[in-house]
């Protein structure tokens, strides 16, 4: 079952006295487990679209699908709920509270949910804070932590309310190159051991590299979907079928020409420990 799907999407703006059109029709599916990059130039409605996925924006004609919830027609209160639950954000800027320490940055979202009682939070802020190397940062705030330590805290906040999905904004273009690599071989590392789903907007050669699924979009049309073979990717333009599930060298299942299923690799068999206090930059 697809996390996110997507239907005759489009997206349009008025500036001046001029329609910009963001998205155009775009249709696709993001299947549970996809490590998924979004590429283009600037301009070419990536953010735009990374929106839509994450219910940030809604579409002006076409269907939202989270989740199995249409969320077109949803009231703004019960979206911003069903959000916060279903999707986590990273941001390239952090985002974070700056009067706030790294444990309560974490905790921060966890408030809106009453079930959870405060050592239950307790439990699952130390479980992030310890999965990204951050346990003995914990006291600090973000003035007090590197770039690199403070999108690693930005990662446990966004893993904490437990979301269907990951979107990350440009993750890396904030980091140095040596930090940025190291951000993302841990949300690389998260998504092999636990399944979680990540899509990325991106520039960075490093995220496509990184990506099991790979999306082109251009002047808010999708372009081609990329996908692994081997170490090799072979890109399929939306109007000559796409693969669906694992590709293998010999075959890949093909579907209908207007869709794009995104789903992940079936080389999700690596594991991985709770990162070191040591190694955070």
């Amino acid at each position: 079952m697809a996390v996110v799907s997507l239907e005759g999407v489009n997206k349009s703006y008025r500036l001046g006295g001029q329609t910009v059109y963001a998205v155009r029709d775009v249709t696709m599916a993001i299947e549970e487990g996809v490590f998924l990059a979004i590429a283009g130039p600037s301009g070419s409605g990536k953010s735009t679209l990374l929106n839509l996925i994450g219910c940030i924006d809604t579409p002006t004609s076409g269907r939202v699908v989270v989740d199995g919830r249409e969320v077109g027609a949803t009231d703004p209160d019960t979206l911003a709920s069903y959000r916060g639950r279903t999707v986590g954000f990273i941001f390239q800027t952090f985002n974070l509270f700056p009067v706030l320490n790294a444990f309560e940055n974490v905790e921060y979202p966890l408030l809106a949910f009453p079930e959870l009682n405060r050592r239950q939070r307790d439990e699952r802020v130390r479980q992030y804070l310890e999965l990204v190397g951050l346990t003995r940062f914990a006291r600090h705030r973000p003035n007090q932590l590197s770039g690199g330590q403070r999108q690693r805290v930005a990662i446990a906040r966004a893993l904490a309310v437990k979301p269907r999905i990951v979107l990350a904004d440009e993750p890396t273009a904030n980091l140095d190159h040596a930090t940025g690599s190291e951000i993302l071989w841990l949300m690389k590392q998260i998504n092999l051991r636990q399944g979680t789903t990540f899509v990325f907007s991106t520039h960075d050669a490093r995220v496509m590299e990184a990506a099991d699924r790979l999306v082109r979009i251009e002047d808010g049309r999708l372009t081609g979907l990329g996908m692994r073979r081997g170490v090799q990717w072979v890109f399929v333009p939306p109007d000559r079928g796409v693969a669906a599930g694992p590709v293998v060298e010999e075959t890949h299942d093909e579907l209908s020409a207007a869709t794009l299923v995104v789903a992940p690799s079936s080389s999700h068999t690596e594991t991985i420990q709770p990162v070191a206090d040591e190694a955070i930059k």
